[in-house]
C-alpha cells in the first residue's frame, strides 16, 4: 500500500473533475479525498497498491471531458490508515 498527495493544476474546478476522481478511484479500489484548493488546483490524496495508484494517475492526468490538466505535482505519503472509500472533502 502506498498514499500519494497529488496537486492538480488547469481548468479543473466546475467541470466535475472531483466526482470523475470518485468515479476512477472507486473502479480502481482507491481510497482516500479528492478537494478543491482556494488557488483554483484539486487536491487529491489517494491510497492503495502501486498498480492501482498508476492507473488513477494515468486517469488523473485525462480528467473529465470538460477539464484540462496543465499539471499533475505527486508527492509520497506516510501510508495513511482510516479512509474507508474515496470521498470528496468541501
Amino acid at each position: 500500500m502506498k498514499t500519494l498527495e497529488i496537486l492538480i493544476s488547469g481548468r479543473v474546478q466546475g467541470v466535475g473533475y472531483r466526482f470523475f476522481a470518485v468515479r476512477a478511484a472507486n473502479v480502481l479500489e482507491i481510497k482516500g479525498t479528492a478537494k478543491n484548493l482556494s488557488d483554483n488546483r484539486v487536491k487529491v490524496i489517494a491510497s492503495g497498491t502501486e498498480e492501482a495508484l498508476n492507473r488513477f494517475l494515468i486517469k488523473l492526468k485525462e480528467g473529465p471531458s470538460l477539464a484540462y490538466v496543465s499539471d499533475l505535482t505527486v508527492n509520497e505519503l506516510p501510508v495513511i490508515i482510516g479512509y474507508e472509500d474515496f470521498r470528496i472533502e468541501y
